[in-house]
């Protein structure tokens, strides 16, 4: 049976609002991003059809799932904290929070921890798969597609639609589509935008668990415009690569602190 995954960015934080909130560890959203999710959750269409909810464990992805899927959450579907979905850099608006402060915050039946491990914030030590460097970007983007992948292929009861709350930045590199991706801002996604994704490789064979863009989901926001090319798609990450190890290349950690 097919799997969708239907990514989400997360709505607006406090971060958003200017450079210097970026020192805002762990933003909450701001009353326009409780709004915007609200305004997902009304027109997002396949609500009925969502058999999983994922996100990122960081404090905006996760209200931004429970909110803007707040059927299903109602229903009784937990929120899956993936740490692999975290986002990319490592500014204090970029670090999660503590698993110790996450539970007291959220309650069981709201979110599942258990994929948590004591060090899934660490961006600060050589042996962290999170520090901000393109190689380890793109394994632990690999990684997150290989596990929703394998939690679409335990849906044995018809078509899997999991709902996956993210990062604009970490979008592009899980998505591995740089369409629309504009270097200076880090993202082509819009706080709150939806897109709908499908493996290429149906059998699950695929080494790296590839994705592609749904064509209804293509249509409803970009009408009759052509996709990049795979040459495009390539010239743009080499640009996003250089830009990251601009931004990042210097303050990478070269040993275990």
């Amino acid at each position: 049976m097919p799997t969708y995954v239907h990514f989400v960015r997360h709505a607006q934080g406090f971060h958003n609002l200017s450079m210097i909130n970026h020192q805002i560890p762990d933003p909450d959203l701001t009353p326009l991003g409780k709004e915007q999710c609200a305004q997902l959750c009304k027109a997002f269409p396949f609500h009925d059809k969502i058999t999983h909810l994922v996100a990122s464990p960081m404090r905006r992805t996760l209200y931004t799932c429970l909110l803007s899927f707040e059927p299903e959450a109602k229903a009784g579907k937990a929120v899956i904290a993936l740490p692999d979905l975290q986002e990319v850099s490592d500014l204090p608006c970029d670090v999660g929070s503590t698993v110790k402060r996450l539970t007291a915050e959220f309650e069981p039946e709201q979110v599942d921890f258990s994929l948590m491990t004591p060090n899934w914030n660490d961006k600060t030590s050589a042996s962290s798969p999170y520090v901000p460097d393109m190689a380890k970007l793109e394994a632990r983007a690999k990684n997150a597609r290989l596990w929703l992948r394998e939690l679409g292929a335990e849906n044995a009861e018809g078509d899997t639609h999991i709902a996956a709350v993210t990062h604009g930045g970490f979008l592009h590199f899980l998505t591995q589509d740089f369409d629309g991706m504009n270097p200076q801002y880090g993202t082509g996604w819009a706080n709150c935008e939806y897109r709908t994704y499908e493996f290429v490789d149906p059998t699950g064979a695929d080494p790296d668990a590839s994705l592609r863009e749904t064509k209804t989901s293509w249509r409803r926001r970009r009408g009759s415009a052509t996709g990049l090319t795979a040459t495009e798609q390539m010239e743009l990450r080499i640009a996003v690569k250089s830009k990251i190890e601009e931004i990042f290349g210097d303050a990478t950690p070269k040993k275990d602190a």
